[in-house]
Formats: structure tokens, sequence, C-alpha cells
């Protein structure tokens, strides 16, 4: 009997572009750090670009969208179970391994990485490649995000206060700058919305270049202040290993969870897309604003997660689709077989009576 084929893996693997960019802003960072007055300038602009970031979050954002989304409320309330309370809660559980696995620096930045909210973006295209609920991925991405502008600050007040990472001045600093500027975008929406749609790809360079501009004064302001000897190769393998962990326990989650709690496919793909990610883009300008000099190593693992989430869920998108493709063909081909067989039925039935009433004629 011939065995099936083993199912392929894509001939490459998504290193995201923007991952590399990352790093080499880096690179930059440790190797041509912004000193003096030329620190001043780059905490300022890191400043800026923040409040950007999220006045164009909130201008884009369509609320009514995202509210809308609410009629499916069970799935919703599933992906901000698994996002804001599943997550921080293995964060919290994580804290056994520290300090002999994880330094605390790192530790602190594993614990702000569960409270950052889901990711939009690559949940939409995951679901849509792996043929899941499109629709419910983007009104499930879309209200974490804006739930998170509120929930993350308060969790990171909550599970952060002991260790320092958060405090009255953190707090007054998230209002400034990210929630002010994000309720601006939305009051401002009605007026610039369409200009910000009909400007995608040029916003989309704003976006990028903001967070690469946030992450390079952050971890220069690391470099200055030597922080980063604080971290040795074997302590980043091990972070690397946590991580791993994580997201393996968190796709099993949302994948059996789901399951347990009576979803169909299209939805349970939608929810494990949506409840295993977490958002860089939303996650770099918080950690610079609650870490302050520290924010390079708060941000890491979040970046490191990133790539993680990308590489594997690929994988997994890709599966799903192969699947739902090998049961829409049976699905299909069994319609024809039971045709085939009742016409085969039908003609068996109809020669036996030929039969018998060929033989009362003999008789």
């Amino acid at each position: 009997m011939r065995r099936p084929p083993l199912p392929k893996l894509p001939s490459r693997l998504p290193v995201d572009g923007y991952i590399l960019a990352l790093v080499g802003t880096v690179a930059l960072a440790a190797l041509l750090p912004a000193r003096g007055p030329a620190a001043t300038a780059a905490e300022g602009a890191s400043t800026g670009a923040v409040a950007l970031l999220f006045f164009l979050y909130g201008a884009r954002l369509s609320t009514r969208e995202a509210m809308d989304g609410l009629r499916h409320w069970r799935l919703h309330l599933t992906v901000l179970a698994c996002t804001f309370v599943v997550f921080p809660v293995l964060g919290l559980a994580a804290r056994g391994l520290v300090p002999e696995i994880l330094p605390p620096t790192l530790y602190t930045g594993l614990l702000f990485l569960c409270l950052v909210p889901s990711t939009v973006q690559s949940s939409i295209a995951f679901t849509s490649i792996a043929r899941g609920n499109v629709a419910a991925a983007i009104c499930a991405g879309s209200f974490s995000s804006l739930v998170g502008i509120v929930v993350t600050p308060l969790l990171a007040g909550l599970v952060l206060h002991g260790g320092g990472g958060f405090s009255a001045g953190s707090l007054v600093s998230i209002v400034c700058q990210l929630l002010l500027p994000f309720l601006a975008g939305q009051l401002l929406r009605r007026w610039v919305g369409n200009w910000l749609l009909g400007h995608k790809k040029a916003l989309g360079y704003v976006d990028r270049g903001s967070i690469l501009l946030v992450v390079y004064a952050a971890f220069s302001a690391g470099m200055v202040q030597g922080i980063w000897h604080q971290v040795s190769a074997p302590r980043l393998l091990c972070l690397l290993g946590v991580e791993a962990v994580l997201l393996a326990v968190m796709l099993s989650a949302t994948w059996y969870g789901s399951k347990k709690l009576g979803f169909h496919r299209a939805d349970r793909i939608a929810i494990t897309f949506a409840g295993s990610k977490k958002s860089l883009a939303a996650g770099l300008p918080m950690a610079s604003v609650l870490f302050g000099a520290q924010a390079g190593l708060a941000a890491l693992p979040l970046m490191v997660f990133h790539q993680m989430q990308l590489m594997v869920c690929a994988v997994l998108a890709k599966r799903f689709a192969a699947s739902a493709a090998s049961a829409a063909s049976a699905a299909s081909t069994a319609p024809e077989a039971a045709v085939a067989g009742a016409a085969a039925g039908s003609a068996a039935v109809t020669e036996a009576a030929g039969d018998v009433v060929a033989s009362g004629g003999r008789r």
C-alpha cells in the first residue's frame, strides 16, 4: 500500500523584511548610539513619533466596524480572554524562571509581551490563507487593538508596578502620548479618514519609519547606560526556548479550546491566529513610554516573538489550507459517488424487475 506523501513545508520561511530593518536599526544603535544633544533630539523625535503613530491608529480604525463585530461576541470574548487573561497568567507563571533561566530584565520584557494587544494585519493574512473566517479576524484584531489602548497600560500598572516598570509618571506619559493622540485621531477620522485611506502606502512608510526611530532611540539609550552587558548569549538562547514554549501553548490552547467551546472550523482558525499573536506595532511605542532607557531590553522579547509567530503561523496556515482543500475535495466527490451508486442501484432494480416480469410471462 502506497504511503501518503508527507506535507511539504514552504520552500521559504517568511523572514519579515521589516524585522531585518529592525535588526539593522539595533545594530546601528549599538555601533553609533546617540549621545549628548543627539540623544536629546532622538528622544524628542521618538516622543513625537509615538504620538503620531497613535494618532494615525485612531484616525484609521473604524470604531463602527469594531463595534459591529460585537454581534459575534463569543468569538471576540474568546480572543480577548486569550490576549489579556491567558497570556498574562502564563507570563506571571514564568516568574519561576527568574533568575536561573531568565534574568529579571528579560523576564520584565517577557511579561510585557504578554500584555500587548493582538496584531491585525498578520492575523487577517494568515486567516485568509488558512480559509478561516476573515471577517471575524478583522473585527477581532481591530477590537483587540481598541481595547489594548486602555487595557494594556492598566495591566502594566498591576503586574509591572512591583518590578519598578510602571509608575504614576508612566501613566501620565501613556495618557499624553498614546491615549490622547488616539482619541484625537478618532474624533478627526470623519474629516481625514478618506485621505488616509487614499495614501495607505505612504503612511505605511511613516508607520514603520516612526517605529524604527523609536527603536533607535530606545536601544541607543540602553547602549549609553550599559544595560546590554546584563544579557549573555546563553540567556538569549533561554529566551528563545521560553518563547517557543509560550507560542506552542497559546496555539494549542486557542485551537483546541475553541473546539471545546463549540466553534466551527473557520472561526477556530480566526481565534487561533488572532488569539496567539502580539502586535509589534503597538508594543514597541508602549515599551518606549513605559520603560524609557530600558525599553530596548523590554522590547527584545516582543521582537523575537513577533518573528517566531510569523514563521510558525505561516506553516500552520498552509497546513490548514491544505486540510480544507482535501475536505472540500472529499465533500465534492461524495455526492458524485452517491449519485453513481444510486444510479447503479436503480439499474439493478430495473433489471431485476424486468427478470421478474419476463419469468411471469413465461409462466
